[in-house]
């Protein structure tokens, strides 16, 4: 009832359509007039052309299997028919699909001239299942407070190959956007080099929920849920051994991964995975849509001036749903799969014996230094804050049109 409260009670800021950041707005301005004098090139979004930027700008050319391709060609024809781009964002899409191409042929560049990297083993990984918004960050943090568990970094996460200054990288870039968009820390406070999702490991493959929460692309978003996505998480997986190889870590110690989308390709994930061992994180329904639109408004608004908080509304109670569905027949196909159950509200009431259940069920102890260093992330969280407020109204919903939603 509490969380359903929160959703509901007026936000002092509604969210409305358009763009009201004056910083982005100024950015805006002048991109468009460099595009105009000639003195900037309009960044392209054509899929030959940005893969032909990355290949220049590497001097690589093997991008690995083409499983990508398709993805790239919908993403590409959603971004140019779809999401209504400002300068800012059509600069920002550009960017990030480049990088990530340029990500993916230094990847597997990598891999062949170190092939042992993908032997590097990963066993029974604890992965926090849970939507977006539905407390899986905290539970990740939580976990990442043991040392005797793994987990990735922001850093790690944004740029994970071998790369001078990567962490520096990540902390300008989190600077540069804070400066844009001062809401954003109320809404997902990290850092470069804090535990954090490993959503950019998935931008490589060009199959990537972070691309939706940026710009309204409807068409790649259908696709995506479509899209057999085993050969990406083959791929997620051969990045994560990446990451495991260029720490020096010997150890095989669980890995605690987190990422919204694994509702979404939970087959996927447990075919690379099989022995994966599932936290499953469950909150007020009411409470995840309005959270995760506010998220994507806030997102999307800095891209575009046209962000329409109804259609976000209606676009990720759909996606909440969906995933809903896909996690339930999942598990009912799989029931051997070993998974817990863990309460958005009893974790709020009574954090620790629900961490104390949790580790019951991955069979650890939880330890006096654990717990206390737990205590300490808990404290530091709560210190400085801003409540994250939204209304489940600002974009078009009620209870009743939440509760009563079913998959298609």
């Amino acid at each position: 009832m509490f969380d359903t409260a929160i959703a509901l009670r007026p936000s002092p800021q509604p969210a409305t359509p358009g763009n009201s950041n004056r910083r982005v707005a100024a950015l805006n301005g002048l991109l468009a007039r460099s595009w105009a004098s000639g003195l900037l090139s309009t960044p392209s979004l054509d899929p030959a052309e940005l893969v032909a930027t990355a290949v220049r700008q590497t001097g690589l050319d093997d991008l690995g299997r083409d499983h990508w391709r398709p993805a790239l060609e919908q993403l590409c024809r959603s971004l140019e028919t779809e999401a209504d781009l400002n300068p800012f964002g059509r600069t920002v899409a550009h960017g990030q699909i480049v990088g990530a191409l340029k990500t993916r042929l230094r990847a597997h560049a990598l891999w062949q001239r170190h092939p042992e990297i993908l032997e590097t083993p990963l066993s029974a990984p604890i992965v926090v299942l849970g939507q977006m918004r539905s407390g899986t960050t905290r539970l990740q943090r939580l976990l990442a407070c043991d040392p005797r568990l793994d987990h990735t970094r922001f850093f790690e996460s944004s740029h994970p190959l071998p790369q001078r200054g990567r962490k520096l990288r990540a902390a300008v870039a989190l600077q540069a956007m804070a400066a844009l968009n001062r809401d954003f820390a109320a809404i997902h406070p990290t850092g470069a080099g804090l535990p954090d999702e490993e959503i950019g490991l998935f931008a490589p493959g060009l199959i990537s929920s972070q691309f939706e929460v940026q710009w309204r692309v409807p068409g790649y978003a259908r696709w995506c849920e479509a899209a057999d996505t085993r050969a990406a998480y083959a791929e997620f997986r051969a990045l994560l051994q990446t990451l495991r190889w260029l720490r020096g870590r010997r150890d095989d110690r669980p890995w605690v991964l987190k990422v919204p989308q694994f509702t979404q390709d939970l087959p996927a994930l447990l075919a690379s995975f099989p022995d994966a061992r599932l936290l499953c994180v469950e909150r007020d329904r009411a409470a995840v849509v309005g959270s995760a639109a506010s998220l994507v408004h806030n997102q999307m608004q800095l891209q575009s001036d046209a962000a329409d908080p109804h259609w976000i509304g209606r676009e990720w109670l759909g996606k909440v749903v969906h995933r809903e569905g896909v996690v339930a027949r999942t598990l009912a196909q799989r029931p051997c799969v070993p998974r817990h159950t863990v309460d958005y509200a009893r974790m709020d009431d009574d954090w620790l014996a629900e961490m104390q259940r949790v580790y019951d069920f991955l069979g650890l102890p939880l330890t006096a230094p654990v717990a206390a260093a737990m205590t300490a992330y808990i404290e530091r969280s709560a210190q400085g804050r801003r409540p994250h407020r939204y209304a489940i109204a600002d974009f078009g919903l009620c209870p009743d049109t939440i509760a009563d939603r079913r998959a298609a």
